[in-house]
C-alpha cells in the first residue's frame, strides 16, 4: 500500500519554510535531458572523466594469483558471517554466505573515493529524461553470462521486476516507485518512475546485480537453493560446504576484466570464507594461518591477544586503518511493536542503565568512543542548538515531534564510572514511574499487573560478557532483564521477523545516504516489513515526512541540513539506545598481500582492491 505522503504533500508541508524553493528542484541539475553520460554524480561533477583508464586507488599493474582467506568484517541482505544454508542471496529467507555479490554485476559502481559517483559497468551510458523519472541504459555489447551467453536488456528487465516483487526488503523497498522496466531494444533498458521518488534513488537501483532471466526460467527465484546461480561477475561459486567454507573461483575470461571500474582489482585467484560460531574460534584460525586477513571487533582480543609466535616473528602484521568518511550506526533497538518498549520515557530509562564509562575502562581497554548519533563519524551528526535551516525544517512539526528535539541535541549522560551512578539509575527509576511502571516485590509492573520484561538477544558469548553489566543496572531498578543466546541462523531469522525485545546492530550507512536507505532504517512503512532494518518498529509520519525532504535535497548543504533535523528528532525520541564505535578498523593480515595506501576514503573491500605478494609469501613460508 502507498504511504499517504509524497513528494507533493512533503513539500506542501514545509511549504513555510526557506527550504522549499531549493526542495522543489528534481535532481541532477546538471545533466541534460537525453543525453547520454558515462557517470552519475548526486552533487557536483564527476571525478572520472568519460576516457579514465583506471581509478586512482587501483594498482593496474597488479598480479594476479594467489589466494584471499578472510574472515568479512560486513555484509548484506540475508547473509550471515557465522554459517549459511543457501546460496540465493537476493530474498529474506535463508542465511547466505557474504560476498555473493561477487559473482554478479550490476549496471553502475560506485567509486569509492567520491561520496556519491556512479560509473557504468554492465551500462555503457544512462540517460534521463527531462522531468528525471527515466533512465535508459545502454549496455555494453561484450557483456556476458558465465557460460558465454550474452546479458541483454531482457535480463535488466527481469532482475527489476523480479526484486520489486520477491526481492529482499534493501532491494524491494527503492523500487516501490519504479512505474516499468522495459527492454527498448536488445542493448538498451529503461526503468521509469513515478515522480514520487527520491532524486537519488537511481544511485541506489543502478547497483543492483542483474540476474539471468534464462536461468531463472526453470527455477523458482525465492527458493532456498544450495545450487550455484549463473552469474557474469568477476568471480563464480567454487568448492562449498554447507555452513563452513565457500570459495569464490577468479573468472579468468571475465569479459569485463579492462573496463576502467576493473582494472587493477579481483587480483585473487581464490576468495574463501570459513564460518565460525564464536569469534574465538575465528581468532584461533588466524592465529594458525588458516584465515590470512582478519578486522578486529573485539577489543579484549585487540589489546591482549596478539602476542602469538607468528605476529612475535614479523609473520603477522597487526595495525589500524583510517575508517571511512561515512555515517555509522552502531546502538541497541528496542522493539516498539511490544508494548512495554512503546513510550519513549522506558527507553531513555533503560538507556541510563548502560554504563558507558564503566564498561570502555574494564571491558574494552579504553578502545572505544561512546556513539549518541544516527549517523556517527560524519558531518550528518546534530550538535549544539538547532540552526535556522535546521528550525525552519522541524518548525512545522511542532507538537508532532519531542520538545527535546528543538534545544541542545540529545546525547547520552556521561556515568561516574562506577559501573552502577545512583544519579542515573534514581532517574531512570523517575521516569519509570512517570511512564505508569512501579516496583512491586522489586519488579517494575504497570497498572495491568503487567512486569517490564526485556530479554537482549545476542548470538555469541562476547555479548553476554559485554551485555552482563548492564542487565545487573536494569535488574538493579526493578527491570526483570535476561540475556538469551542463540545461534546465528535462528538469531537471523529473529531479527528479520521482529521476534526480540532488545538486540544490538552495525550499520554503514553510505557517505550520500538516499531516502531508500534512511526508509529502510526508519520509515513507517518499514516497520513492518519482514528483513527491513527498522528493528526498533519506528512508525512516526513526522519521522516518514523528515526522511523524504533528506530525499529530496538537491545539495549536500541541503543534506546535511535535512539529516541534523532528522538526527535530532530521532535522538529526543529514544528509538535507540546508542552504545559504541572504534574511531579506526583494526586490522590484522599475514604479511603477504600488496595494497595501495592510502585507502579510500569511501570503502574498504580489501578483498577487491588487494593483490598476492608472492616474494612477501615466501619470505614467511606461505608461497
Amino acid at each position: 500500500m502507498r504511504s499517504g505522503f509524497t513528494r507533493r504533500s512533503v513539500l506542501g508541508g514545509l511549504a513555510s519554510t526557506a527550504a522549499l524553493p531549493l526542495l522543489a528542484r528534481r535532481g541532477f541539475a546538471d545533466v541534460e535531458p537525453d543525453t547520454p553520460r558515462h557517470g552519475l554524480s548526486a552533487f557536483g561533477e564527476l571525478k572520472y572523466g568519460p576516457d579514465f583508464t583506471h581509478f586512482d586507488y587501483a594498482n593496474v599493474d597488479a598480479p594476479k594469483g594467489g589466494a584471499f582467506n578472510f574472515s568479512p568484517p560486513n555484509w548484506a541482505f540475508n547473509q550471515n558471517v557465522a554459517t549459511f544454508n543457501t546460496l540465493n542471496s537476493f530474498v529474506t529467507n535463508g542465511d547466505a554466505p557474504p560476498r555473493m555479490g561477487l559473482c554478479f554485476d550490476a549496471l553502475m559502481t560506485r567509486a569509492i573515493d567520491e561520496p556519491d559517483a556512479l560509473y557504468g559497468l554492465l551500462a555503457e551510458t544512462v540517460s534521463m529524461s527531462a522531468d528525471r523519472n527515466a533512465f535508459t541504459f545502454l549496455l555494453r555489447p561484450e557483456a556476458r553470462w558465465h557460460d558465454g551467453s550474452p546479458l541483454t536488456a531482457d535480463d535488466v528487465v527481469f532482475s527489476y521486476q523480479t526484486f520489486k516483487e520477491k526481492g529482499h526488503p534493501s532491494l524491494l523497498m527503492p523500487l516501490r516507485e519504479m512505474v516499468s522496466a522495459e527492454a527498448v531494444d536488445e542493448r538498451t533498458a529503461r526503468l521509469t518512475f513515478s515522480g514520487d521518488q527520491s532524486a537519488r534513488t537511481v544511485q541506489t537501483v543502478a547497483t543492483y546485480p542483474i540476474i539471468s532471466s534464462a536461468w531463472y526460467a526453470e527455477r523458482p527465484f525465492d527458493a532456498s537453493s544450495m545450487e550455484p546461480p549463473l552469474g557474469s561477475g568477476p568471480y563464480k561459486v567454487g568448492r562449498v560446504s554447507a555452513g563452513l567454507t565457500i570459495e569464490y573461483e577468479r573468472v579468468p575470461d571475465y569479459w569485463g576484466r579492462d573496463l576502467p571500474v576493473n582494472r587493477g582489482f579481483y587480483n585473487f585467484d581464490r576468495i574463501r570464507i570459513d564460518f565460525f560460531r564464536e569469534r574465538q574460534a575465528g581468532f584461533e584460525a588466524f592465529k594458525k594461518g588458516d584465515v590470512t586477513y582478519r578486522q578486529e571487533f573485539t577489543s579484549q582480543t585487540w589489546a591482549t591477544g596478539y602476542d602469538f609466535p607468528a605476529l612475535q616473528q614479523g609473520k603477522v602484521v597487526k595495525r589500524e586503518f583510517p575508517s571511512e568518511k561515512s555515517p555509522i550506526m552502531q546502538a541497541w533497538a528496542l522493539n516498539q511493536r511490544r508494548s512495554q518498549f512503546k513510550d519513549p520515557r522506558v527507553r531513555q530509562a533503560i538507556g541510563l542503565c548502560f554504563d558507558f564509562e564503566w564498561t570502555n575502562r574494564n571491558l574494552f581497554y579504553g578502545a572505544y568512543e561512546r556513539s549518541r548519533s544516527c549517523f556517527e563519524r560524519s558531518e550528518f551528526v546534530a550538535e549544539g542548538e538547532p540552526s535556522a535551516e535546521e528550525l525552519a525544517l522541524l518548525e512545522p512539526f511542532r507538537g508532532r515531534i519531542p520538545d527535546e528535539a528543538f534545544g541542545e541535541a540529545v546525547v547520552p549522560p556521561v556515568s561516574d564510572g562506577s559501573g552502577r551512578d545512583r544519579r542515573l539509575l534514581r532517574e531512570a527509576v523517575r521516569l519509570f514511574g512517570e511512564a505508569g511502571w512501579t516496583r512491586q516485590n522489586g519488579v517494575l509492573t504497570n497498572k495491568a499487573g503487567q512486569k517490564l520484561v526485556l530479554e537482549i538477544l545476542v548470538r555469541d558469548e562476547v555479548f553476554v560478557r559485554v551485555d552482563s553489566p548492564f542487565v545487573d543496572n536494569l535488574r538493579a531498578v526493578g527491570v526483570n532483564a535476561s540475556i538469551r543466546m542463540v545461534d546465528a541462523a535462528q538469531y537471523q531469522a529473529r531479527q528479520a521477523e521482529f521476534d526480540f525485545d532488545m538486540l544490538s546492530m552495525a550499520l554503514s550507512i553510505g557517505a550520500t545516504p538516499t531516502v531508500d536507505t534512511l526508509e529502510n532504517m526508519f520509515h513507517s512503512r518499514a516497520a513492518e516489513q519482514h528483513g527491513s532494518r527498522n528493528l526498533s518498529g519506528i512508525a512516526d509520519p513526522a519521522v516518514d515526512e523528515l526522511v523524504a525532504a533528506a530525499g529530496w535535497a538537491e545539495s549536500r548543504e541541503e543534506l546535511t541540513t535535512a539529516l541534523r533535523a532528522l538526527d535530532r528528532v530521532l535522538r529526543a525520541r529514544h528509538d535507540w539506545i546508542p552504545n559504541w564505535h572504534a574511531a579506526n578498523h583494526r586490522a590484522a593480515f599475514w604479511d603477504m598481500f600488496g595494497f595501495v595506501e592510502p585507502k579510500p576514503d569511501y570503502g574498504f573491500p580489501v578483498e577487491t582492491m588487494w593483490w598476492f605478494d608472492e616474494d612477501k609469501a615466501r619470505a614467511i613460508g606461505k608461497a
